[in-house]
């Protein structure tokens, strides 16, 4: 018999900006996270009903209105907390509404029910996932990565090809890019990462083909 990965993930693409919403969850309780339900809440819920797993909380890794405009919503619906990102996003947050008017998005402004730090976890099930602020694209940014699945969910700090806008109100592109090779490359070449938008990649690749972030482009 196979032995089922202790995660498993899957890709929800969501708005006009083609955010990936990801559902991650426990493959022995079916205990689920939904991160980063930016919106198109009728698609999220599909999904969990196709994996048929029980939703007990959601996850965020910043605050732009892309990853978090119907988080309160969805929260409201499946009767779940909201877990991240770290404070420095209490800007975000609260300008949800405004955000959404401006991009044709839905947006409602919240608190969490758990601001992040580093070194705190996120429990789903039976796993748990380390969580690293990592900021650069937002302040408040983090991530979350689970070392045994060799597993990290990115936001957008990185993607595949690129790294995160950093031209934002709080970014700052030399903290971006310290926070990749510092936060990121530690967590081993194999790890398999969902970015905020695009395609999965490893550490791996990016630090070989990556024309901002890879070795070579950091040595220059």
């Amino acid at each position: 018999m196979t032995q089922l990965p202790p995660l498993r993930a899957a890709i929800v693409p969501v708005t006009a900006i083609e955010q990936n919403c990801t559902l991650i969850w426990c493959t022995a309780t079916m205990k689920a996270a939904v991160v980063d339900p930016g919106g198109d809440l009728p698609r999220i819920k599909a999904a969990i009903a196709q994996a048929g797993v029980t939703v007990e909380k959601i996850l965020l890794t910043h605050g732009h209105i892309d990853h978090a405009g119907e988080a309160k919503p969805l929260a409201n619906d499946l009767g779940v907390p909201i877990e991240g990102p770290h404070e420095a996003d209490r800007f975000w947050l609260a300008r949800l509404a405004d955000d959404g008017k401006a991009y044709g998005i839905q947006g409602v402004a919240f608190e969490p029910d758990r601001w992040l730090v580093e070194g705190d976890t996120v429990t789903v099930g039976n796993l748990t996932l380390d969580v690293y602020e990592t900021p650069g694209h937002t302040e408040g940014h983090v991530i979350f990565h689970h070392a045994p699945s060799k597993f990290a969910q990115v936001g957008d700090v990185l993607f595949q090809g690129s790294i995160g806008r950093s031209d934002l109100p709080g970014g700052n592109h030399q903290t971006l890019l310290k926070s990749i090779v510092e936060k990121l490359w530690p967590l081993g070449d194999e790890t398999t990462f969902i970015p905020g938008h695009g395609n999965a990649s490893t550490f791996a690749h990016e630090r070989q083909h990556n024309m901002f972030v890879s070795d070579r482009a950091m040595a220059e």
